[in-house]
């Protein structure tokens, strides 16, 4: 597998989205977006983009919140029903980790993408130190890390994060390679990214340190230098 390739800043890594999105936007009156899994806020930065944005959340309570969407539906991504609708990007983000037997729901977002269209997920990558010991790690100690050290008051309350994690193989750089290799799907953009290294915080520092030691216990085979993964996907 070719080396991957790192964002420098959160910036660079919301510009790369944005910038795929405005050129596929070219010469359209409007975009159809769906945000899989949209929790509580859009995070993207789309201005001169006409588009529709369509959320779907098995949160209720989390989507309840949410005043910029112009239609939100409460449904799991493996079972709702969309009614055959289709969407010039489909967006994901940090949602796949959470979702049991997650490549049925990674077959809906292929299926709900138009042809030339775009698949865009962000999601931590499980064969590394940092999902090795996400995936061995009790839920209460999550809820207590976001709470305690990382300061977020809420974790742990209804609509609020973190949700338990499944981290199942396609939750990966092998597993997402292997998905896109059997459907038609190019991988455009694959970037890798390290909060430990942008955040220079006692949570983050914390978590760094213990990556790499979880690390060097694998002798690297769990590789410590990102946690996360950001994909752009053309549907071909």
């Amino acid at each position: 597998m070719t080396a991957l390739k790192m964002f420098r800043s959160y910036e660079e890594q919301f510009e790369l989205m944005q910038t795929h999105i405005k050129a596929l936007a070219r010469g359209k009156p409007e975009l159809a977006i769906l945000e899989a899994g949209c929790g509580r806020r859009w995070t993207l930065n789309l201005d001169g983009v006409k588009f529709r944005l369509t959320g779907v959340d098995l949160d209720e309570k989390a989507l309840s919140s949410r005043r910029d969407l112009d239609e939100a539906i409460v449904g799991d991504l493996r079972t709702v029903d969309l009614g055959g609708r289709k969407f010039d990007v489909v967006y994901s983000s940090y949602v796949l980790e959470h979702v049991p037997n997650a490549a049925l729901a990674l077959e809906n977002l292929y299926r709900w993408v138009k042809p030339g269209g775009l698949l865009i997920l962000r999601f931590p990558d499980r064969n590394t130190a940092f999902g090795f010991a996400g995936r061995f790690t009790p839920f209460w100690l999550h809820v207590a890390y976001h709470k305690y050290i990382l300061r977020r008051w809420n974790a742990g309350k209804a609509g609020f994060g973190p949700y338990p994690t499944y981290y199942d193989w396609i939750v990966s750089r092998e597993g997402l390679r292997d998905f896109c290799a059997s459907h038609q799907l190019r991988v455009s953009e694959e970037y890798g990214l390290s909060d430990f290294h942008l955040e220079r915080t006692v949570g983050t520092r914390l978590a760094l340190a213990v990556s790499i030691l979880v690390s060097a216990l694998s002798l690297g085979r769990l590789p410590w230098r990102h946690n996360n993964l950001t994909y752009v996907l053309a549907k071909e």
